[in-house]
């Protein structure tokens, strides 16, 4: 039996077209480290975590976001104690996820060590302009 995978696993290969060859580069080319605001084909990923030491102190304002309500300030100014405010919101449904005002996220509630939480769902990707 193992030689009828060990045949198929070959048939496989041979089917499977070689790799196609990487071009050497042109002198000048990869000789070493790229000068700030070189490009390269991905200029906009980090090549190591060294390329965000710079920003890793600088602090974030995280915000989770079950709801949002509208309503006039007569209405705000009569709430008290206990008061309930009806969000837009349904139990369940995800809630936005803002770093600095910027919505990055959408995730769920979840409790840590009676504590509240959020774990994240969906990345929110939006284009830069």
């Amino acid at each position: 039996m193992a030689d009828d995978n060990d045949l198929e696993l070959e048939e496989l290969e041979e089917d499977t077209p070689p790799p196609a060859a990487t071009p050497e580069p042109a002198a000048g080319e990869g000789d070493g480290p790229m000068a700030f605001g070189e490009e390269d084909d991905d200029s906009d990923q980090p090549r190591s975590a060294r390329d965000l030491e710079a920003v890793y102190d600088i602090p974030v304002t995280v915000s989770a976001v079950l709801g949002k309500a509208t309503m006039q300030v007569s209405q705000l100014l009569k709430l008290g104690r206990g008061a309930v405010v009806e969000l837009d919101r349904k139990v369940g449904e995800a809630i936005d996820i803002y770093v600095n005002n910027r919505l990055v996220a959408r995730g769920e509630v979840v409790v840590v060590d009676d504590r509240l939480g959020i774990t994240m769902t969906e990345i929110i990707k939006t284009d830069r302009t």
